[in-house]
């Protein structure tokens, strides 16, 4: 048992020296940063905050000009399907409406025929 609990007081006093070693390594690397004046930091944080301003404009207008083509080109697509596909699609606009009047007449039946059987059936 005592070799058990001096493997542990090695191991305890190993980990102490680790972090010891690591926290004085960290503080020369933070000594050898070189930290910069409010000046820099100010004049580094405009340009910063400039050429993000720049960057989201310059993507704004860009976004706009692209949408706005896309909207022309859309409409100027749509005008030539019309020009040359816009005999059939009357035609197809045509057969739908019939077949939605259809449609619209066989559910009202059905429904005054449905009426019509439970009014006789509670009688």
């Amino acid at each position: 048992m005592a070799k058990k609990e001096e493997k542990a007081v090695k191991e305890k006093s190993k980990e102490n020296k680790v972090k010891r070693h690591f926290f004085k390594d960290f503080k020369a690397e933070l000594k050898k940063v070189i930290w910069p004046t409010p000046k820099q930091l100010i004049n580094n944080t405009i340009a910063v905050i400039v050429i993000v301003i720049i960057v989201g404009a310059i993507v704004f207008a860009l976004d706009a000009i692209f949408e706005a083509i896309n909207k022309y080109g859309i409409t100027r697509l749509q005008s030539y399907v019309v020009e040359q596909f816009g005999e059939d699609e009357e035609k197809t606009d045509e057969t739908n409406q019939s077949e939605d009047t259809t449609s619209e007449n066989s559910t009202t039946e059905g429904e005054t025929t449905d009426g019509e059987n439970s009014t006789e059936s509670n009688q």
